[in-house]
C-alpha cells in the first residue's frame, strides 16, 4: 500500500460501460491518502437520465470511498457537470464526505492551488448545454467503437488503440480546446493569487507551468485511469495505472509466472 499526502480523482463517470471501474477498485486497493479529492463527474447521472448501467462493481467503488472515510482519510467531493445537480449540496456532509463547490488545497510548504472540476471554464458547457449534451453523445460513440476496432487488431497482434483519444490528440480543434483551456485555468490561478490549480473535466492528465502557475489535470478513469498524487514532500506526480496495470501483466507472461490475484 502506498501512501499519498493527497490523491485527485476526477471524471470516474459511474453509470456508464466506458467507466473501468475495476482498475479504479485495484487502484483504491494499492494506494492511500491523507485527503482525497473527488474532482467531478464521479457519477454520470446525464447518462443515467438515459438509462443506467450499474454493474456491482460501481457499487464497490463507492463502498471503497466510503470506507477510506471510516479508516480516516479525509474525502472533498466536488461535483462536475455531468453530476452538478449535487451542487445544491455544496457545503454539506454525506456519510463523512465533505462536498464543496470549490476548495484550495494547501501543500506542506505553504503554496495554494485552487482545486475545481473546470466545467466552469468551458464555454460550451456554460452557454450553450444542448450542444455539451451532443458532444457527449459523439464522445460515447467514439468510445464504443473502441472495442470493435481493437477486437480485429487483436486478431493481427496489435496492441490497444483508442479512436477517441486519436481524435482528442489530433484534431486541431479538439487540441486547441485543450490549450485553450488549460490556459483560462491557469489566468484564474493567478488572478486568485494562487500557486496553481488542480482539475478534472477534459479528460486529459497533465502536470505543466504557465508561467508561475502550475496547471495539474488528474486526467479519467474511462480511458486513462489516471490521479495526481502529492507525496508527503508536496511533489506532484501524475499516476497512470493503466500503464502500471499492463507493464505488470506484460512482465509476468514474460516470466511465465501466474497473475496474481488482487486480495
Amino acid at each position: 500500500m502506498k501512501t499519498y499526502r493527497s490523491l485527485f480523482i476526477s471524471d470516474v463517470h459511474l453509470g456508464t460501460r466506458a467507466c473501468q471501474a475495476d482498475l479504479l477498485i485495484d487502484f483504491f486497493r494499492e494506494h492511500d491518502a491523507e485527503t482525497i479529492y473527488l474532482v467531478g463527474d464521479i457519477v454520470d447521472f446525464w447518462r443515467i437520465r438515459r438509462g443506467a448501467v450499474w454493474p456491482q462493481s460501481h457499487n464497490d467503488v463507492l463502498q471503497k470511498i466510503l470506507r477510506k472515510v471510516r479508516k480516516g482519510a479525509r474525502v472533498i467531493f466536488i461535483p462536475g457537470n455531468h453530476d452538478d445537480g449535487l451542487r445544491q449540496y455544496c457545503g454539506q456532509r454525506f456519510g463523512g464526505i465533505e462536498i464543496e463547490l470549490q476548495t484550495v488545497h494547501e501543500t506542506p510548504d505553504g503554496k495554494r492551488y485552487i482545486v475545481m472540476h473546470g466545467d466552469e471554464f468551458d464555454v460550451v458547457v456554460r452557454y450553450a448545454k444542448w450542444l455539451a449534451f451532443l458532444g457527449d453523445r459523439g464522445y460515447q460513440l467514439a468510445l464504443w467503437t473502441n472495442a470493435p476496432i481493437n477486437f480485429v487488431r487483436r486478431l493481427f497482434g496489435l496492441n490497444y488503440w483508442s479512436l477517441s483519444s486519436y481524435l482528442k490528440l489530433r484534431v486541431k480543434s479538439a487540441v486547441n480546446f485543450i490549450g485553450e483551456f488549460e490556459r483560462k485555468l491557469s489566468a484564474e490561478a493567478k488572478r486568485r493569487d494562487a500557486d496553481g490549480v488542480i482539475c478534472g473535466h477534459i479528460h486529459h492528465a497533465a502536470s505543466r507551468r504557465f508561467g508561475e502557475i502550475h496547471y495539474l489535470n488528474s486526467g479519467d478513469w474511462v480511458e486513462s485511469c489516471t490521479a495526481i498524487g502529492e507525496t508527503q514532500d508536496g511533489e506532484f506526480e501524475i499516476i497512470r495505472w493503466l500503464d502500471i496495470v499492463k507493464a505488470r501483466e506484460a512482465a509476468q507472461n514474460a516470466s511465465g509466472k501466474p497473475k496474481l490475484e488482487a486480495a
